[in-house]
Formats: C-alpha cells, structure tokens, sequence
C-alpha cells in the first residue's frame, strides 16, 4: 500500500513542477515577443531583443542606471566615466553597482551598435 502512494504522490509532484515549467516557459516566450514588438518588430525588434537576453539587462534598465533618457553618446560617456569613479571601491564605492554601469554601458553600445546596422544597410542598397 505505502508503495502506491508513494508513486502517487510522486506523479502529483511531477504533474505540479511540469504545470510550472510549462507556464514559466509561455510567460518567456510571451516576454520576448512583447519586447521584440516594443522594438519595433521586423528584424530590428529580435536583434533588440537577442541583444537584451544576451547582456541579461533592457535598454530602458540600462537608461535609468546611467541616467540618460536618449541615446546620446556624450552624455552617455559622461554619466558613464562620473559614475564609474565614484563607485570605485578603493574609494570606498560599491562593486556591485560599478559592475551595473559597466554592464548599462555595454547594453547602450550595443543598442546603438544595433540601431546603426540598418542605416548602413540602406546606404550600401543606394549605392
């Protein structure tokens, strides 16, 4: 008898994690989707959202660290080189956060990276 219910408890308690883990997976794919269409859709929106799950971090998380509302390069290395010195932990800064700027910054290079290959694109079908 303990043998039957053993199993049946382990039945539930596999039909229970593969309930969760197929739910986890659609609300990802849905995610992905949503951020793809954010982008604009098209190529754009899956290189956008490729490059987000790759760095693990969103343009607009990304904006916000460094606090910068545009693209603007600048103001971008400006933010960036203030806020990576003083987090400098010989200077009594965080780690933690000087890795975040350093992770904001790649995620805006790379969107501005992504942003430019379309342009590039266009000028070599013109010529």
């Amino acid at each position: 008898m303990k043998a039957k219910h053993l199993a049946q408890v382990i039945v539930a308690g596999v039909q229970v994690v593969g309930r969760a883990f197929a739910k986890a997976l659609r609300q990802e794919i849905a995610a992905s989707q949503a951020a793809a269409a954010r982008a604009g859709g098209g190529r754009r929106g899956e290189r956008h959202s490729a490059t987000t799950q790759k760095l693990g971090m969103t343009i607009e998380e990304a904006k916000q660290i460094l606090n910068v509302e545009e693209l603007d390069a600048e103001r971008i290395e400006k933010n960036y080189k203030y806020l990576f010195e003083v987090n400098d932990k010989a200077k009594g800064g965080s780690f933690y956060i000087q890795s975040k700027v350093v992770r904001a910054k790649e995620r805006i290079d790379a969107e501005i990276e992504v942003q430019e290959i379309p342009k590039e694109t266009k000028k070599e079908e013109g010529t």
